[in-house]
């Protein structure tokens, strides 16, 4: 007979619900708290994972959050020596008349995890299992890890995808009254310095002295760009 545990039975799309609530045995909704486990590198989230499984909490709805340099199957991007989150970018724009099948499939995996879910073979796994049948469903392994953390109850990360204000942003992550545990603490003041650091290197900030000398020679906004040219100057 069809299922009647999910939304397949309906052919509807299942519901998502952001707020993450479920209904008590009196109809009222209470608020479910997440748990994101934070990591320092992605083969910890895969130990995590591989005990997680050995535990009676091995059913409990989780997802992986990573970069696209472990989870893009796109045979073109995937392969690219290039930066990755931009020919994503390009290919989801189509800006060059492409586009990108496998995230249009992306609903293939979370429907796949949810008829798990129902029928109770839903287990614990890990970045390789996702982007293995990612690529049997030929469904984007990235996008599909954060479809699935709107019914997770525990999601693991690196670092800083938590302390990132920017990367929190453009994941969706709120963690107001939520349950927060960072492995490893005692290495959270380098990821932090890591979040809001980068590297220049010297023939960058060449090209930049010569881009604010042409700015001030004709005069354009001279206020501003003499000052940028200085610290350019003096950094090299």
């Amino acid at each position: 007979g069809p299922c009647t545990d999910c939304s397949c039975s309906s052919g509807k799309e299942p519901t998502k619900d952001p707020s993450h609530t479920k209904k008590k045995e009196n109809g009222e909704r209470v608020l479910v708290p997440k748990i994101f486990f934070g990591t320092r590198t992605h083969k910890q989230i895969a130990q995590i994972t591989r005990e997680l499984k050995r535990t009676v909490y091995s059913s409990v709805p989780m997802t992986i959050l990573s970069s696209r340099d472990y989870t893009c199957i796109h045979p073109v991007v995937s392969n690219s020596a290039g930066n990755r989150n931009e020919m994503c970018v390009e290919l989801l724009e189509g800006k060059q008349g492409k586009s990108c099948a496998y995230y249009h499939s992306v609903h293939k995996l979370s429907e796949h995890h949810a008829l798990q879910a129902a029928h109770g073979l839903y287990q614990a796994w890990d970045i390789e299992d996702l982007v293995s049948l990612g690529r049997k469903l030929r469904a984007c392994a990235y996008f599909g890890a954060r479809e699935l953390m709107v019914g997770a109850d525990i999601v693991f990360c690196p670092y800083n995808y938590l302390l990132d204000p920017q990367i929190r942003e453009s994941m969706d992550i709120n963690l107001k009254g939520q349950v927060v545990i960072l492995d490893e603490a005692h290495n959270i003041e380098d990821s932090a310095r890591e979040c809001v650091s980068y590297s220049v290197t010297e023939s960058q900030l060449r090209a930049a002295r010569e881009e604010l000398d042409f700015m001030v020679n004709n005069n354009i906004r001279q206020k501003d760009h003499a000052p940028l040219r200085a610290v350019c100057c003096s950094l090299i």
